[in-house]
C-alpha cells in the first residue's frame, strides 16, 4: 500500500531496538569469556539466562599467616645435674643454644637433625648456675631468641665410692686375680638408702656370670658369684652414683669404674688331721691335679681369755683367700688382742715368706722352728700354717691375690667370718639375703 509516493516502511519499535543492543552485549561478552581468565584485580563477569548480569570479585588468598615461633627452654631451680636439659622450638627451627656455666664455660650439647631440639651432652655440676640463649627463625624467616637460666641442688653432703677387695687392699685397674676375688666398694660415708646405692652399681662379665652384691655394714658392699670366678672372665663394674640420692640428702660424689681380669684357676686345700696324722696343704691346677703338697702345723686346739674375750688359736674351718704378700711380715700377738706378755703372747718379730689369708692376721709362712711338728702331726701355731724354707717360698712365689684357700678340720672351732674376709664361707642363699634388693 502506498501513501504520498512513498513507500511505508515497517516501524522498529523502542523494545526492539533494547534487544538488539542487548543481543550485541552478550556475543561480545561471550567472546570475552572465551578468551580466558580476568585479569588479576579486575572482577570476573559472568551472563546468565536472560539479559541479567552477575559480577564476582577474585577469590581472597586463603593461605593463613604463618604461626609465630616458639622456643620453651629448661629451666628451674635445685636441678638434678644429671637431669637432661632441653630446648625446643614449634614453629620454626633452631640455629644456636648457648649454655654456659657461672665461669663462662660453654656444655656440649647439640642440635637435633630435624632443628627442633637441643640437649645437654654432659653432665651438671652440684650448686651451680647456668644461663641458656637460644636462637632460631620462624617458618617465615623471621628470628627469634630466648634466654633462661637454672640453679642446681647443693646436696647436704657428699660421699665417694671406693674400689676395694678383701682387706681393704685397693682394687687397682687392670689387674689379674685369682678365681676367689671379692670386689668390694668402699664408701667413705654410711649409706641410709642401700637399695638406691646398690641399683646403680654395675657388673659387666665376658662371659656372663651370675653373681650378687652383699651389705657387710652401711659403707661396705662385695661381690661374688655363686662358685669361683671362671678363669679368663674380664670384669668391669661402675658405680654410677653422681647424681643419686642415697638417703637423707647424701649424694654420690662422683661415678667411677674398675676392670680386672680373672687368672689361672689354683685353689689350695689343707686339712688339720693333726694329732692323728701330718697335716697337708694341697694345692690343686684347673684339672684338679696336685701341684704341690706341703707339710704344715696349724693352730693350736686352744686359746686365751684377756680382759673377758677369747682369743681363739684355731685354724677356723671356711674358705680364705690370698689377700697379700709380705716380705717379711710384721707380727705381733698384740695385733689380734693378745699382749706380748699374757700367756702365749710374743713380741713383733719379721716372719718371711709370708702369704696373708685373712683380714685378722693368718697366714702360709715359714718358720724353721717349727719344722719337727710339721713333718709329725702337731699344731702349735697361733692360727697360721707354718711351713718349712721351700714350702713356703714356693707358695709365696706362686700364689697370686685372689686365690682361694679351703681349710676343714678345726673340730668344732667357730666358722670363718665376712669380716675376717671368709666371703666365700657364707652360703649362697644368706649371701642372697645380703643383698638390699632381694
Amino acid at each position: 500500500m502506498q501513501q504520498d509516493g512513498h513507500a511505508q516502511r515497517p516501524m522498529m519499535g523502542r523494545r526492539a531496538r533494547v534487544a538488539a543492543t542487548a543481543a550485541a552485549a552478550v556475543s561480545v561478552l561471550a567472546l570475552a569469556a572465551c578468551s580466558g581468565p580476568s585479569t588479576p584485580g579486575h572482577p570476573v563477569i559472568s551472563i546468565g539466562a536472560g539479559s541479567s548480569t552477575t559480577v564476582v570479585s577474585d577469590p581472597p588468598d586463603s593461605t593463613p599467616p604463618a604461626a609465630p615461633a616458639v622456643i620453651t627452654a629448661f629451666r628451674g631451680h635445685d636441678v638434678n645435674p644429671i637431669a637432661p636439659i632441653k630446648v625446643s622450638i614449634a614453629n620454626g627451627t633452631l640455629t644456636s643454644v648457648a649454655m654456659t656455666n657461672s665461669e663462662g664455660k660453654q656444655v656440649r650439647g647439640a642440635i637435633s637433625d630435624d632443628g627442633t631440639s637441643w640437649q645437654n651432652a654432659e653432665v651438671l655440676g652440684y650448686s651451680k648456675t647456668y644461663r641458656i640463649v637460644a636462637k632460631g627463625e620462624g617458618e617465615d624467616g623471621s628470628p627469634i631468641t630466648t634466654r633462661s637460666r637454672l640453679t642446681t641442688l647443693t646436696p647436704n653432703n657428699m660421699t665417694m665410692p671406693y674400689f676395694q677387695r678383701i682387706g681393704g687392699y685397693s682394687l687397682d685397674r687392670g689387674d689379674k686375680f685369682g678365681v676367689g676375688i671379692v670386689p668390694v666398694i668402699h664408701f667413705d660415708e654410711p649409706i641410709p638408702n642401700r637399695a638406691a646405692a646398690e641399683r646403680n652399681l654395675q657388673v659387666i662379665t665376658t662371659p656372663h656370670v651370675d653373681g650378687s652384691w652383699y651389705w657387710s655394714d652401711d659403707q661396705n658392699v662385695h661381690f661374688r658369684p655363686k662358685d669361683y670366678w671362671p678363669s679368663g672372665t674380664k670384669v668391669q663394674i661402675v658405680a654410677h652414683v653422681y647424681g643419686v640420692n642415697l638417703g637423707q640428702g647424701l649424694y654420690g660424689q662422683s661415678d667411677v669404674r674398675s676392670n680386672f681380669t680373672i687368672g689361672r684357676r689354683q685353689v689350695t686345700v689343707a686339712y688339720d688331721t693333726a694329732p692323728k696324722s701330718v697335716n697337708k696343704v694341697r694345692v690343686y691346677n684347673a684339672a684338679g691335679h696336685v701341684i704341690r703338697t706341703m707339710n704344715t702345723s696349724m693352730g693350736e686346739h686352744s686359746g686365751e681369755e684377756v680382759n673377758g674375750q677369747w682369743i681363739n688359736f684355731y685354724t677356723l674351718d671356711g674358705t680364705y683367700t690370698v689377700i697379700a704378700h709380705e716380705q717379711p711380715a710384721n707380727m705381733c700377738s698384740d695385733s689380734y688382742g693378745l699382749p706380748a706378755n699374757a700367756p702365749g703372747g710374743y713380741e713383733c718379730e719379721a716372719i718371711y715368706n709370708a702369704t696373708k689369708i685373712s683380714i685378722d692376721g693368718i697366714y702360709l709362712h715359714e718358720l724353721t722352728s717349727t719344722i719337727w711338728d710339721q713333718d709329725h702331726g702337731y699344731d702349735v701355731s697361733h692360727g697360721c700354717l707354718n711351713l718349712n724354707t721351700a714350702n713356703s717360698l714356693w707358695y709365696f712365689n706362686h700364689s697370686m691375690i685372689g686365690d682361694p684357700v679351703e681349710i676343714h678340720g678345726a673340730k668344732g672351732a667357730p666358722t670363718l667370718e665376712v669380716w675376717q674376709g671368709g666371703d666365700w664361707t657364707v652360703p649362697w642363699k644368706r649371701w642372697l639375703a645380703g643383698s638390699a634388693l632381694h
